[in-house]
C-alpha cells in the first residue's frame, strides 16, 4: 500500500464515498424545504420556502354603503327673502313638505278676514305643512302693524314690497294662497276662505 505524506492510502476515504455523502445530504435537505433550483443545488444551499399570501379582509357586514344622493330642490322652492322681522329666509329648507304661501296686503279687508284662521292653524301645522306669509303692495310699517294686530308673528312673513315673489308666482291680486305639495308641484293657486284653507291644510298634513 502506498504512503502519502507519511500516511497510508487507507487513511483517506475514497473520493466516490465523499461525493455520495454530499448528494445524500443534499437530497435530505430538498425533501424538507421543497424544490431546489439548479443554481442552489450547485451552491449547496436551498432557498427558504415561500409563505402563502395573506388573503385580504372581506368587507364587514355592517360597512356603510355609498352616501345617499342629495335631495333635489324643486324650482318652486328655489327662492330666498327677508322676513319682516329682519331674518333671512331660504325656501329650500322646506323641501319634502307641503307648503302654503299666503300673498296678502296690509290694507286688504279680505286678507284681514283670513288672518284669524291663518293665525289659528299655522302653529298647529308648523312642522307638517308650513304656512309662509308673503306681504306686498304696502309699506313695511303697515305690514308689521298687520302682523301684530292679527298675532301672525309665529309664522314667517316675507317682506316682498318690491313684488319679486308676487311676480315669480304670477300673483296679480290679494288674498291668494299658493299650495305646493311635497314634490314641489303647485296644486292650488287662488282664493280660499277660512274653512276651505283649514280643510286643505289638514288633508295635506295627513297625506
Amino acid at each position: 500500500m502506498r504512503k502519502r505524506n507519511g500516511r497510508t492510502a487507507a487513511a483517506y476515504p475514497p473520493r466516490v464515498a465523499i461525493v455520495g455523502a454530499l448528494v445524500a445530504a443534499l437530497l435530505a435537505t430538498t425533501a424538507c424545504t421543497g424544490t431546489v433550483p439548479p443554481d442552489a443545488a450547485a451552491a449547496g444551499t436551498a432557498p427558504a420556502p415561500t409563505s402563502s399570501p395573506t388573503p385580504s379582509a372581506a368587507p364587514s357586514a355592517g360597512a356603510s354603503s355609498a352616501p345617499a344622493a342629495p335631495v333635489a330642490v324643486p324650482d318652486t322652492l328655489r327662492f330666498t327673502g327677508t322676513t319682516l322681522a329682519g331674518s333671512a329666509f331660504d325656501a329650500t329648507r322646506l323641501v319634502g313638505r307641503p307648503v302654503v304661501l299666503w300673498f296678502w296686503a296690509p290694507w286688504c279687508a279680505t286678507c284681514a278676514s283670513q288672518a284669524w284662521t291663518v293665525a289659528e292653524i299655522a302653529p298647529k301645522y308648523r312642522d307638517t305643512v308650513p304656512i309662509v306669509g308673503v306681504a306686498g303692495l304696502g309699506e313695511q310699517r303697515d305690514m308689521k302693524n298687520f302682523v301684530t294686530e292679527f298675532d301672525l308673528g309665529d309664522m314667517p312673513q316675507i317682506d316682498d314690497r318690491k313684488g319679486v315673489l308676487w311676480k315669480r308666482f304670477k300673483v296679480t291680486e290679494q288674498s291668494i294662497f299658493v299650495i305646493i305639495d311635497r314634490d314641489g308641484k303647485v296644486v292650488h293657486q287662488g282664493f280660499l276662505d277660512g274653512e276651505s284653507l283649514t280643510a286643505r291644510v289638514s288633508a295635506l298634513a295627513g297625506a
